[in-house]
């Protein structure tokens, strides 16, 4: 930072640029018409500088984090010369736009003052569906990105402050709830207003020389910042291999390999050996590789670091192209966050090899994504949800319950939201016990949630994983219990593959039950503390059987029986048990 910069100011600045992010994201939030935007709260927003750094992002989804930067170069690189005040752009192409997927759409507003662009103002949604083969355009079957839906370059939404209607009357005829996809637009374009009058109101306040200056001295401090803590981190290389468990109704795994190389300050993720990309909407863009690396490592950092760009500026991603984690045209994306939730666990299990005491055991994997279509009285109804969640545990507590994996920071609808809005009833919804991990400390339980169907012909997919690769625990943790998929159906009982390809059509009584991934644990079971044991077995957390086998605790009645358990834990220890 220059010496000339008040240090004082530069924190001024910072916490100014978080708040108009913020507010930002609190009017989307607000004035959102879709659940998976108001309730699940998949969306981000973001104050990006005239070149398109981040200076802040709110406090929404982190693996949006690093997106908004390559989104805002191409966008940029193609108006140059052509963007003016009263300008609103729209897009969601990963090839045409940079973008993330297609339910992904942008709505970004330049800000002028005295003249000329001094910021912008961004934001990102899920939209609850932009047509394509099935209701909510996350087909896991899509074997190309024309059979996602709508495709949208960088276009004018709004130009010198006039609504392009034949714009939104196209993006209205191809969705199939135009009222709330319209509506989300609307949402995304007040929170860019809100922004837009937010900075405003520091570049008024502090001219534009000033506000530049520091939104520059920030990128520096957060790159600073960033340095201090990568050089935390021992020097060396740290391979990990993770797996997604495959989609279709024979689903075959598909690797993720990383090498995380340390060297003082700087971090190099390498994606080399990555399968290549598939015919299934779970493929990644480089910029969504790129901005789940950046989440991942940001998450090691001490909070004081910035959510801006400059602290991007020390990691170099490496991907090939074609490969799951850097798709090109004109692989699908449509359920790409899949790919992004495990290319964080792949960092946190390299990281895990450096830095054990800071990194968690594996959790649920990431959001499941069960999305049901169809008609009711009439007109069209899509819902979809991000179901969260449960963590690993840690060496120093259990793993977290009823919590988003944190590259998402999402939640699941209220279930009086869904069965007011939609024919689907909420029949359960609770933790499954003994499916954490054991260990030391216990990994989360895995998130029940029941869905019974009150409607006929209803279109129904899903996106799961950690079924076929569980949950791994740390330093002698157990892997969490698998995640699981069921269907009651007619008096059947259907297993579900984690993603599968084909639709599935649910009629009205019909029941879909889905268990999560438990967490892993961490540390021996058998140096659990007894008390610790006896508290979850209260809880219904961990059931009495399990207690035993497990943990080598046993229980009479509501007390631990300790010469019994001792006796135990020895035999379990030498293999006499």
């Amino acid at each position: 930072m220059s010496p000339n910069l008040d240090p004082i100011l530069l924190e001024v600045f910072k916490n100014g640029f978080e708040t108009v992010a913020d507010e930002m994201a609190l009017i989307l939030m607000r004035t959102a018409y879709s659940p998976i935007v108001r309730d699940s709260m998949d969306y981000s927003t973001a104050l990006c500088d005239p070149a398109g750094q981040t200076l802040a992002q709110g406090l929404t989804t982190p693996m949006h984090l690093g997106s908004f930067y390559d989104a805002m170069r191409h966008l940029i690189g193609e108006y140059e010369g052509r963007v003016k005040p009263g300008d609103v752009f729209i897009a969601n192409d990963p090839y045409a736009a940079s973008g993330q997927h297609l339910p992904d759409i942008y709505i970004i507003k330049p800000i002028f003052f005295e003249g000329a662009l001094r910021a912008w103002a961004t934001t990102i949604a899920h939209h609850a569906d932009v047509g394509g083969l099935v209701p909510g355009s996350n087909s896991i079957g899509a074997t190309e990105i024309y059979q996602e839906g709508l495709r949208l370059p960088f276009l004018k939404l709004v130009e010198d402050g006039v609504e392009n209607a034949t714009l939104l009357a196209i993006v209205g005829v191809n969705v199939r709830v135009p009222d709330k996809v319209l509506g989300d637009l609307k949402a995304q374009m007040a929170a860019c207003a809100a922004g837009e009058r937010g900075m405003l109101a520091l570049l008024k306040r502090y001219g534009a020389a000033t506000v530049a200056a520091y939104g520059d001295a920030l990128q520096d401090r957060a790159e600073a910042l960033a340095r201090v803590a990568f050089e935390e981190i021992p020097d060396g290389v740290y391979e990990f291999t993770d797996h997604i468990d495959g989609f279709g109704e024979d689903p075959q795994a598909i690797v993720l390999q990383l090498k995380l190389t340390v060297s003082g300050a700087h971090v190099t993720a390498d994606w080399t050996g990555t399968s290549p990309q598939v015919k299934g909407g779970i493929n990644a863009p480089l910029s969504f590789c790129k901005s789940n690396v950046y989440a991942a490592l940001r998450s090691i950092m001490s909070a004081e670091v910035p959510n801006c760009h400059g602290y991007t500026r020390l990691i170099e991603v490496i991907a090939p192209p074609g490969s799951l984690v850097s798709a090109v045209h004109p692989a699908p994306c449509g359920a790409r966050g899949v790919t992004g939730y495990r290319i964080v666990d792949c960092v946190f299990g390299a990281l895990a090899q450096a830095l054990p005491d800071r990194v968690a055991a594996d959790g649920a994997g990431g959001s499941t994504l069960p999305s049901f279509g169809g008609w009711q009285g009439g007109q069209p109804f899509v819902f979809s949800e991000c179901v969260m969640g449960t963590w690993g545990a840690t060496s120093a507590h259990d793993g977290q319950e009823g919590v988003p994996h944190m590259a998402s920071n999402q939640s699941n609808v209220p279930i009086e939201m869904i069965e007011a809005d939609y024919p689907i009833r909420i029949e359960e919804y609770g933790f499954a016990p003994d499916t954490g991990g054991a260990g030391r400390f216990r990994g989360g339980l895995g998130v029940l949630r029941q869905y019974r169907c009150l409607a006929d012909e209803v279109y129904f997919g899903v996106r799961s994983d950690k079924r076929l690769h569980p949950p791994h625990g740390l330093d002698g943790g157990g892997t969490g219990a698998p995640a699981s998929n069921l269907i009651r159906a007619g008096g059947r009982e259907i297993d579900v593959p984690p993603m599968p390809s084909a639709p599935i059509t649910l009629q009205s009584g019909d029941v879909f039950r889905h268990v999560m991934a438990g967490g892993g644990g961490f540390g021996d079971p058998l140096a659990r503390d007894p008390a610790q044991v006896l508290e979850d077995v209260h809880d219904d957390k961990v059931t009495v059987d399990h207690a035993r086998q497990v943990y080598g605790v046993v229980l009479d009645g509501s007390q631990v029986d300790a010469q019994a358990t001792t006796e135990l834990r020895r035999a379990l220890r030498t293999g006499a048990a």
